[in-house]
């Protein structure tokens, strides 16, 4: 024991230096990115048939429902997606290599802080540990001015994870309304967009955005926390270089 701490005390807290730089591969698995074509061309009909969630067609891949399982990988893609992945919209298709990633800030007049209030309406809690990371040394989203509060009543943002389930659909909707305005919906992983694994079950609404508006979609199965952190700061329309550590 006096070995890790002796070591802990030598290191010091490594809080990451993202958004004032970019992201480094430590912090974003390969599975966090979004897997492509190797060559540019369109899927191959063996990627299309092996997909478990259907989220590949010849158009590309459906990063909203994409769970990562990598079985793609033997068909000609490889995880290379963007890290910023947040979209304003439930994107059919995975955006173009190099394209620019469009941006929305609804609570741009906040300025500079945020709080945030996470529901999981149905999930296997592995986009809640993504999302309870922020909170860590690490990633320490404090600096940033975003911080979780207990209480929807005083939330300016939504964090909603899991596929919403029957039972959940109106504690979520009341949830959303007892937040005051302006206030935001961010849609954490393919099970909050469009039911992921789940898709298609009983007593299932599929997706978040059936149930309350969504302003932002992070993809992924689970999505690493810097993606998470991308989405609240597209939220106030904070860029990567702005209000680093």
């Amino acid at each position: 024991m006096s070995g890790w701490l002796g070591r802990a005390a030598r290191r010091g807290i490594l809080t990451t230096h993202y958004p004032s730089t970019g992201a480094t591969d430590d912090e974003v698995p390969p599975t966090g990115r979004a897997p492509r074509s190797v060559d540019g061309r369109p899927p191959s009909d063996s990627a299309i048939a092996g997909c478990p969630v259907r989220a590949i067609s010849a158009a590309g891949v459906d990063p909203g429902r994409c769970i990562r399982c990598a079985r793609c990988l033997a068909h000609g893609l490889e995880f290379r997606g963007p890290i910023e992945s947040a979209l304003p919209t439930r994107a059919v298709s995975d955006p173009p290599a190099g394209a620019p990633l469009p941006t929305g800030a609804p609570l741009r007049g906040l300025g500079r802080s945020l709080h945030v209030f996470l529901v999981d309406v149905g999930s296997c809690q592995a986009c809640n540990l993504e999302v309870l990371g922020l909170a860590h040394p690490q990633y320490d989203a404090s600096r940033l001015g975003i911080f979780f509060t207990n209480s929807p009543r005083h939330a300016d943002v939504l964090l909603v994870v899991g596929v919403p389930t029957a039972a959940m659909t109106e504690p979520l909707r009341r949830t959303y309304e007892a937040m005051p305005a302006p206030k935001a919906v961010i849609a954490i992983g393919a099970c909050a967009i469009g039911g992921g694994v789940f898709a298609g079950g009983p007593d299932l609404a599929e997706s978040v955005d059936r149930i309350v508006p969504v302003d932002l979609y992070v993809p992924g199965c689970p999505p690493p926390p810097i993606e998470i952190l991308d989405a609240l700061l597209r939220l106030i329309g904070r860029s990567r270089t702005e209000g680093g550590p």
